[in-house]
């Protein structure tokens, strides 16, 4: 028997011109060690490559899944029963809870290229966060799961 899929997965990739960025930084190293020769010019092009890709690779693979009655966000893993419904946020009102609506206390996964998102209370009451704020290029999606994934 083969397992299920989760109702909701989604990676946070980097956008693409972060990759270009990260080219650019290789560029940048090559050029600092073109005073030393050919070989180190090389070598600096190739390690601030790899290096650059390295940061947007592992800042890029934030992953958001609903499994096995859990809500399983970055490191964080909630039970599905700790949560109340969830708010799908247009980008305005995103915006608004990443800034000036913000808790300090809340747990977000919040990538700022990604504009829409989704807020969920956290109803435990022994828990002192008071929400988790999630951003999702799918906030419907996540949304749906969250409602519909049975917590028992």
């Amino acid at each position: 028997m083969q397992p299920s899929a989760p109702p909701f997965d989604e990676r946070l990739t980097a956008p693409r011109s972060w990759w270009f960025i990260a080219f650019g930084v290789g560029i940048a190293c090559a050029l600092m060690l073109l005073p030393l020769g050919t070989l180190p010019l090389l070598a600096g092009l190739a390690g601030g490559t790899v290096a650059a890709a390295l940061v947007v690779s592992a800042y890029g693979s934030a992953r958001i899944r609903v499994v096995a009655g859990a809500l399983v966000a970055g490191d964080a893993r909630i039970p599905l029963s700790a949560l109340g419904e969830p708010e799908v946020l247009d980008a305005e009102e995103a915006r608004a809870w990443r800034t000036h609506k913000a808790d300090a206390r809340a747990f977000m996964l919040l990538r700022g290229y990604v504009e829409t998102a989704v807020r969920v209370e956290v109803t435990d009451p022994d828990d002192p966060t008071p929400y988790v704020y999630l951003s999702t290029r799918n906030p419907q999606g996540l949304a749906a799961a969250l409602s519909t994934v049975p917590t028992a």
